[in-house]
């Protein structure tokens, strides 16, 4: 198989394309050359948001294309047009915050039901628009890939991305608040359930996926019930050594002292619509079509041991925010 990974040099893509290279695969990496792409991988570069940015990408055929932009929809649109006639396929990494967020009640009084699936509500998105906020620059992503290649685009609908290269601050920041020992601040219930996908398993079914012929979207995340922030906090304690003590605190409390779920404590959302939207999913379409999740303690241990390879401090990407409780505002929170 000949792929065309566009990235190919951090998290997501940086799994894709190792987990092709560990393949046998002959892999392309296109990207703007800010950072090495995997040993074994043919390098091309250019940038998609300049003019004449793809002009590396004029020649050549490749079985399949795999996309993670998660900017400006142009930037999927004219890569996808110019690969179409060139390309067996064209794999979209998407996200599930394509989905609409649900009112707490539909017209009928109901509550939104949890676990919708790929059938659900879906937010407005143009594959010829600019930037404009995350949710609607992925749908036009998949939109475009859509319009270019038809049945011949996968739309991967990631859900929560945890594993080693993560560039956005979640698992990284537990493991290095848990590796400084003490006591820490852990948001409850110890049993809450959460769903995410290791970066690694998603690689592998997304390779797995398009190889198949597979088309449409799928929802990746693990089934519910994988994990829970319980097993998630005791796998990062353990993982880094056993020096934290896990003061697991009331969420209602957390609240009302204003702080702020999954920015302030990454992962962790509380009870209500939020919770049902982004850790609600049915994984069944995926999972039936052969996606394998991970044991949490695994993800987390092998994040940990590729952190510390990097002294401890993860990439951050520019475009995000830094995430997770600076140590004062923690310890003010302990004495709740």
């Amino acid at each position: 198989m000949k792929l065309l990974m566009l990235g190919g040099t951090e998290f997501v893509g940086r799994a894709v394309t190792e987990d092709a290279l560990d393949r046998g695969w002959q892999v392309t990496v296109f990207h703007r050359g800010h950072h090495a792409p995997p040993p074994g991988a043919e390098a091309l570069h250019g940038d998609r948001t300049a003019p004449g940015g793809l002009a590396a990408l004029d020649a050549g055929e490749w079985d399949l294309v795999v996309d993670t932009w998660s900017g400006a929809p142009t930037a999927v649109r004219d890569s996808a047009r110019l690969l179409r006639e060139r390309a067996g396929g064209y794999a979209y990494v998407s996200s599930r915050s394509v989905y609409a967020y649900p009112s707490p009640r539909s017209a009928g009084g109901t509550p939104t039901p949890a676990g919708q699936g790929e059938d659900g509500p879906l937010v407005e998105g143009s594959p010829d628009a600019g930037p404009t906020a995350y949710a609607e620059d992925k749908r036009g992503g998949e939109l475009a890939a859509l319009d270019a290649f038809g049945d011949r685009a996968l739309l991967v609908r990631a859900g929560l991305v945890l594993g080693p290269y993560e560039n956005i601050g979640r698992l990284p920041w537990w493991l290095n608040r848990t590796a400084r020992g003490g006591p820490v601040l852990a948001p409850g219930p110890r049993e809450l359930p959460i769903q995410y996908v290791d970066v690694r398993d998603l690689a592998r079914w997304t390779l797995d996926a398009a190889a198949a012929g597979r088309g449409g979207a799928y929802d990746l995340v693990s089934p519910p019930g994988h994990a829970t922030m319980g097993a998630f906090l005791d796998a990062c304690a353990a993982a880094t050594g056993g020096r934290a003590e896990l003061r697991w605190t009331d969420p209602d409390r957390l609240l009302e002292a204003g702080v702020e779920p999954w920015t302030e404590l990454p992962v962790w959302i509380p009870e209500g619509p939020s919770r049902a939207h982004v850790f609600g999913a049915d994984a069944g379409k995926a999972l039936a079509a052969g996606l394998a999740c991970r044991p949490v303690e695994e993800t987390v241990a092998d994040t940990w041991a590729w952190l510390r390879t990097l002294g401890g401090v993860a990439p951050q990407r520019p475009d995000r925010p830094v995430l997770g409780l600076s140590p004062e505002r923690e310890a003010a929170l302990l004495g709740l």
